[in-house]
């Protein structure tokens, strides 16, 4: 089974930037792409990225607005997400996810296609 485990969430200035990483580990053979999702108090799940295995595909949500990069880090086996300009209105729990489905990448951006999820690191943008 694949264990993802995020971490570089904390808290930031409005304005400033931060990098939150995932690792994957156990089974990565199968996985196809690797996506992050949001969820900020009282709202729904919101789709943020996500990268293809190879690197080479990406594709953002809305709430990247230009702000955000993906990246894939195959020495580390680690896929970050880079935000920067980041507002008060970024704050939420942000989570790895992965999945086993081959899909075009925008298709990536429904919740459903995920098979495993890690458990969240907490971004707070304070203004």
């Amino acid at each position: 089974q694949v264990q993802l485990v995020e971490s570089g969430g904390g808290l930031v200035q409005a304005g400033g930037s931060l990098r939150v990483s995932c690792a994957a580990s156990g089974g990565t053979s199968r996985l196809n792409a690797m996506g992050w999702f949001r969820q900020a108090p009282g709202k729904e799940r919101e789709f943020v990225a996500v990268i293809n295995w190879s690197g080479n595909s990406k594709y953002y949500g809305g709430s990247a607005a230009g702000r955000f990069t993906i990246s894939k880090e195959d020495a580390k086996n680690t896929v970050a997400l880079t935000m920067r300009s980041l507002r008060p209105d970024d704050t939420a729990v942000y989570y790895c996810a992965a999945s086993r489905s081959v899909l075009w990448i925008s298709d990536y951006a429904l919740w459903s296609v995920y098979d495993y999820w890690g458990q969240g690191t907490q971004v707070t943008v304070s203004s």
